[in-house]
């Protein structure tokens, strides 16, 4: 199947869909803002393994950022992406503008996501998920996948989409992708375009203490053992925002006690460039 590129034409995107999906080929999707790395490729390739048909969207959504420099400055390469997707086997690409997405009278979603949003991202960036939640069940509605595909590095969005699933009752699996790190162990993210080499090697400072973490959490309580992750942090040049040991399917802080499936979160600055990062602490027996 050759490529299909649609910038504006959601009709045409749905007559296209329509189609495949009534010869009963499955669909896969993997919604991203572009800028597209390795991370986002491991998403296609799992993509092409589960589906007849990979669709990958590229729309940096303004409702889901709270700081417009941020926005202004999220990196946008669209040519070389779609370049990029050519040649790892996607089968559709969908390019909206933000009044395709958002069109005059469209009705905005609320629902809720206490405990999971009020917390990490949800804290430090106010109607982050909020603007999450809009675009993603616009997609979806879009699309009609049967399964969509999401990074493991966004871990607290991972866990807000699958409750939006299940709120909004989309007939959708949520598969869940490891996050894709550099040789030195820096996650995979299109921020990282922003950041000079000198910064690179300072980031990897954040998967050094997960690692870390993982490691106490063989001797310590979680309390314990994120105390002695910020004190490891707070040598290194990077600006700590939040650093959590949660739950993995309600988010909620744990201090005491450990449970299968306890993840250390984090989320620094280096230079101006906000990096997030995440890891499984206590594996599933």
């Amino acid at each position: 199947m050759e490529i299909l590129i649609t910038s504006h034409h959601i009709a045409d995107l749905k007559t296209h869909l329509t189609q495949l999906k009534n010869k009963g080929l499955k669909i896969g999707f993997v919604p991203t803002m572009g800028a597209l790395h390795a991370g986002h490729i491991s998403l296609v390739d799992r993509a092409k393994k589960d589906c007849d048909t990979v669709v990958v969207s590229i729309f940096v959504n303004p409702t889901q950022f709270n700081n417009a420099s941020d926005l202004a400055s999220y990196p946008r390469q669209e040519e070389k992406d779609i370049q990029t997707l050519k040649e790892n086997g996607c089968d559709i690409v969908f390019l909206p503008s933000a009044e395709e997405i958002y069109p005059p009278g469209y009705d905005s979603i609320t629902i809720d996501l206490d405990p999971i949003e009020n917390t990490m991202e949800g804290a430090h960036r106010p109607g982050h998920f909020n603007g999450v939640v809009n675009v993603v069940s616009r997609l979806f509605k879009i699309i009609g996948p049967h399964i969509a595909y999401f990074g493991r590095k966004d871990f607290q969005q991972v866990a807000v989409i699958k409750e939006m699933v299940k709120q909004l009752q989309f007939d959708i699996k949520i598969a869940t992708v490891e996050t894709k790190r550099d040789p030195n162990g820096l996650a995979m993210s299109s921020r990282n375009l922003r950041l000079s080499e000198q910064q690179k090697e300072e980031a990897t400072i954040l998967s050094q203490v997960l690692k870390k973490g993982k490691s106490w959490a063989n001797t310590y309580s979680p309390y314990q053992t994120r105390e002695k992750m910020k004190t490891y942090l707070s040598e290194s040049s990077l600006e700590l925002e939040y650093l959590q040991i949660v739950h993995p399917e309600d988010l909620t802080d744990l201090n005491q006690y450990w449970v299968e499936g306890a993840t250390a979160c984090i989320a620094a600055f280096c230079g101006d460039v906000r990096l997030i990062d995440n890891m499984e602490l206590v594996e599933y027996t």
